[in-house]
Parts: structure tokens; C-alpha cells; sequence
């Protein structure tokens, strides 16, 4: 099926529609040879598209699987190194990426797909789209620490967090569960602003990113997502219902 270039581009993750619209503009874009115009549609089953002399990749079904990331496992699709990937969890033909990073020993739900436009929508910072965590702290936070935490607080490179939600849960023995809604993520923040606060993070599980939930699945257990969650990630109308969640799998 014949699509615009730039739907393609971004699909192939090389940008928002936005950014792929000045590849073709600049003239960085062919189709079977000719350079190509903005407003030009090709079908990749039948057409060679190239950026910058790189060839798109042929059309592939677009693959939406939710996963439970356990901890000591690598927020990537391939290592560098013996320690296992969440690729490595799902035993699934085809190119997947990991959305929504957690570090090595934080666990939770990441999105895997081959959607690169959605990619970009989840992650880059000027959309904010929420992620929502389930922190177990050593010690039971004060009111003082926890405003400070919903201000924001200043990182040891200068830059400040944004606002977030910060709530207490319950007690767990000499530490607390809190429960943190944020719209960005910097690498370990969690961990670092507890830190910062006095308040060690012992545990962090990753319940939403954006309208997705994590719901009853266990470390290592994954599902297709509905046409339901896709369209409302994508922010689409919905679908009509009807449509069923495939079961949970768990990776061997």
C-alpha cells in the first residue's frame, strides 16, 4: 500500500513526520533512483526508497508487545557485553526496540515494537508523555523531602527536574512505597534524586508510560498490545471493540 514519504521515514525511525518532510525537501531522499518531492507516495513492497543512499528496510507488519522487564536485564536490543536483553525475552521473528528505557536494575514495563514514529512520539521530550513508578525507599520520606521532590530538585550537573507527582503509599519496615508520576527521564533520575533527598531508592517498578499499563503481568511476561492501547498511544480515534488481547507469554 502506497503511503507518504514521510509517514514511511518516520516509521523507519528516522525522525518525527515533521523532520522527514526536510529530508525530502533537502533533497536527501530517492525513490527508485529520482530524487524525490515532498508530497510523494511510495509502496515498499514494490519501491526502492533511499535516505542519504541508505535503503529503507522492506514493509514489515508492526509488531506492539508489552513486557515486563525484570531487574539485571540490559533496556536494549542488542548487548555489547554477556548480560541478557530484554530482545532476548521475546521469542518473536523480526526487528524490535525497546521504548522507554529502565536501567539495568530496575524493572517494569517497557514497549517493544518496529513502529519508529511511535518511538519518537514516546520519547522525545516535547511531548511529556507520563511514566508513572512504584519506588520502595529505604527510609520513610518526610513532608520536606516529598515537596522538595514534587518541586523539583537540583541534579549534581546543574540541571533541574521538572515538577512531578509524588505520593506516599505505605510503610515497608524502616523505608515507604511512594508512587511518582513524571514526564521526563533522565538517566537514573529516580535514583539520584532520592539520593540527593536522603532517601536511598531500594526498588523501582515502572507501572505506565503514557496510557499504557503494566496491569497484572509478571517479570518476564509479555502480550501483544490491543488495537485499543495502540490507537490511544498513537492518539487515534479507537477502533471499534472487538478486538482481543492475545495471552501472556513468559520468556524461557
Amino acid at each position: 500500500m502506497e503511503e507518504r514519504l514521510q509517514k514511511l521515514l518516520a516509521q523507519a525511525g528516522y525522525g518525527s513526520r515533521r523532520a522527514c518532510e526536510v529530508f525530502i525537501t533537502e533533497g536527501r531522499v530517492r525513490v527508485n533512483g529520482k530524487v524525490a518531492e515532498l508530497g510523494q507516495k511510495a509502496d515498499l513492497s514494490v519501491d526502492k526508497v533511499m535516505i542519504d543512499g541508505k535503503a529503507l528496510p522492506k514493509a514489515e507488519t508492526l509488531t506492539y508487545i508489552a513486557l515486563y522487564k525484570p531487574r539485571n536485564v540490559l533496556s536494549a536490543a542488542e548487548g555489547q557485553d554477556d548480560r541478557q536483553t530484554v530482545r532476548n525475552l521475546i521469542p518473536v521473528e523480526g526487528h524490535l526496540y525497546p521504548v522507554g528505557r529502565l536501567d539495568f536494575d530496575s524493572e517494569g514495563l517497557i514497549l517493544m515494537t518496529n513502529d519508529g514514529e511511535l518511538t519518537n512520539k514516546l520519547t522525545h521530550p516535547r511531548f511529556g508523555h507520563e511514566k508513572e513508578y512504584r519506588v520502595l525507599v529505604a527510609r520513610r520520606p518526610d513532608e520536606k523531602q516529598m515537596e522538595a521532590w514534587r518541586r523539583g530538585v537540583v541534579m549534581e550537573d546543574g540541571d533541574k527536574t521538572k515538577p512531578a507527582e509524588v505520593n506516599f503509599l505505605s510503610s515497608s519496615g524502616k523505608g515507604a512505597w511512594i508512587r511518582i508520576v513524571m514526564g521526563e527521564g533522565k538517566k537514573r533520575q529516580i535514583r539520584e534524586v532520592g539520593r540527593l533527598l536522603g532517601l536511598p531508592v531500594v526498588k523501582i517498578i515502572r507501572l505506565r508510560i503514557g496510557t499504557l499499563k503494566l496491569g497484572s503481568l509478571k517479570p518476564r511476561q509479555w502480550r501483544y498490545l490491543t488495537g485499543d492501547e495502540i490507537a490511544e498511544l498513537k492518539g487515534d480515534k479507537v477502533p471499534k471493540i472487538g478486538e482481543r488481547t492475545r495471552g501472556k507469554r513468559t520468556a524461557k
